[in-house]
């Protein structure tokens, strides 16, 4: 049976590990602060994977690792803790562990509104998302069979951002259209479960999958949507140069190919169950 380490068991770690729990998977999630109610299959281990030391403990037969991870704070110097010497740490630790590191479309820098892929530039202009694009390096050169998803944004129960905004009848970019990318937190779950499943079963497998809805969609769009369901006045129109930054649109066919299907392929279908959710 394949050992599986899930390095960050925040919100999307622990329902993997969960649901890789009821297929039977031995899952051991490494976090700094565990749930002090932790019980059951999952058996956590107590680190910080920023300290070798801490990491001093850790077995080493794990087969397969996911490295699931979020920075304290949106500046280089958390950044560099978990996405370098962090992910440093645990490939000095489990040399020969197969890894599949989440990542971000914020290693896009694109800007036009154009359709991006897995094998678009990445090159960032921020530090912190520079830093990401260079672990998803670290880690691709460290093992062909080491495996990065790039998320959209994502967002689901507890992550609402989208909905607050939209009661605030906001002034919105129309004209040039700002698209927006996304991804429901339970098909970041099912993505990752999907690929590991493929990657047991022996299927070849890419290095790099753009996970993403089907449903990259203009932000004034999205708005205009949520207020009308929220039955709430209408986002305004947010006066921009003709010029404007249209942001870029995820394709997700690498993905699509693979076999995997959305449980939430376009934002009315999660945000109406979120909006039920809140109604009800």
């Amino acid at each position: 049976m394949a050992k599986i380490l899930i390095v960050g068991c925040g919100a999307i770690g622990s329902e993997l590990a969960g649901v890789l729990s009821t297929q039977g998977r031995d899952v051991t999630g490494l976090k700094r602060k565990p749930p002090l109610s932790a019980s059951g299959p999952i058996h956590y281990v107590v680190a910080d994977i920023s300290s070798a030391a801490d990491l001093a403990n850790l077995g080493t037969d794990f087969t397969q690792a996911f490295f699931i991870v979020s920075p304290d704070e949106r500046n280089e110097q958390s950044y560099r803790a978990v996405y370098e010497t962090g992910l440093n740490n645990l490939l000095a630790r489990l040399p020969k562990t197969h890894w599949l590191m989440v990542s971000s479309t914020s290693v896009y820098g694109q800007s036009a509104g154009e359709w991006i892929d897995e094998d678009s530039a990445a090159e960032p202009a921020n530090i912190t998302s520079r830093l990401i694009r260079q672990a998803e390096q670290k880690l691709m050169d460290s093992n062909p069979a080491n495996i990065v998803v790039r998320f959209s944004g994502i967002y689901g129960p507890g992550r609402e951002y989208l909905l607050r905004l939209a009661l605030q009848a906001p002034a919105i970019q129309q004209t040039p259209p700002y698209f927006t990318n996304r991804i429901h937190q339970q098909d970041c779950v099912g993505v990752l479960s999907f690929l590991l499943e493929q990657r047991l079963a022996g299927r070849a497998l890419a290095q790099c999958y753009l996970a993403s809805d089907d449903d990259p969609a203009p932000t004034w769009e999205v708005m205009t949507w949520l207020a009308d369901r929220l039955h709430c006045p209408p986002p305004t129109v947010k006066a921009v140069d003709a010029d404007a930054g249209m942001n870029k649109r995820c394709s997700n066919t690498r993905l699509k190919a693979l076999g995997y299907q959305f449980d939430y392929p376009s934002y009315k279908d999660g945000y109406m169950e979120l909006i039920a959710a809140r109604d009800g």
